[in-house]
């Protein structure tokens, strides 16, 4: 268990405040929606797992089986006693010859909102659950969908579950940058980019081929 003293902290409340007319999200300003969906960091919820172990079995259920190659939890929630958002991240990785329009139209139906999409220079899409007009929800995802071959994320994890230190370092890097970028979600993620590449490359090299499949 990582165990962290965190002082009192005053977590933001999405209801605080009321976004006028109750828009949809595709019609809030990113301010507004940076407004609504601050950085919230907390302690480590030990239902991740479940939520995770649900969706991922829906998941299952809801797509082709021959398209998924792997799916795992990924980010903080993963990494018991670790502070996080209390978001459950998702890796889905796909085969290169997967529909993806179908996929899309899928899990569009099952609930997932698409927040970003990249096809250069690698397929990178970006899903949701959990966003509402009115703030989160109780339970809130992102679901990453890669082809097989990216897959940073598994390193990462398993670095910060195998180096206690490491993952000590992350907790509190992350809550210095909440401070600053609690209304700004990109700044806090590229603050985080440094890091989170080092510590990749170097489970890279300890876990050596880990990923690839036999």
């Amino acid at each position: 268990m990582i165990k962290l003293s965190v002082g009192a902290v005053n977590f933001y409340n999405p209801t605080d405040e009321v976004v006028s007319m109750k828009k949809e999200l595709s019609e809030m300003s990113l301010k507004e929606l940076w407004k609504l969906f601050p950085i919230i960091l907390k302690e480590h919820n030990s239902k991740y797992k479940e939520w995770y172990e649900i969706e991922e079995r829906q998941l299952f259920n809801c797509i082709n089986n021959e398209d998924i190659k792997r799916i795992n939890h990924i980010g903080s929630s993963a990494v018991e006693g670790l502070i996080s958002k209390p978001t459950v991240d998702i890796l889905l990785e796909v085969d290169n010859n997967c529909d993806i329009i179908k996929l899309i139209e899928i899990l569009n139906i099952n609930g997932w909102i698409l927040m970003s999409s990249e096809y250069e220079p690698v397929l990178r899409f970006v899903f949701n659950k959990g966003y509402t007009p009115d703030g989160f929800a109780e339970k809130v995802y992102h679901l990453h969908v890669r082809y097989l071959d990216d897959w940073d994320e598994l390193y990462f994890r398993d670095y910060l579950l195998d180096h206690h230190d490491v993952a000590v370092q992350y907790a509190n890097l992350k809550l210095k940058l909440w401070k600053e970028f609690e209304h700004n979600r990109d700044g806090y993620t590229e603050a985080k980019t440094e890091f989170i590449k080092r510590y990749t490359e170097k489970a890279k090299f300890e876990y050596t081929g880990r990923y690839i499949p036999k």
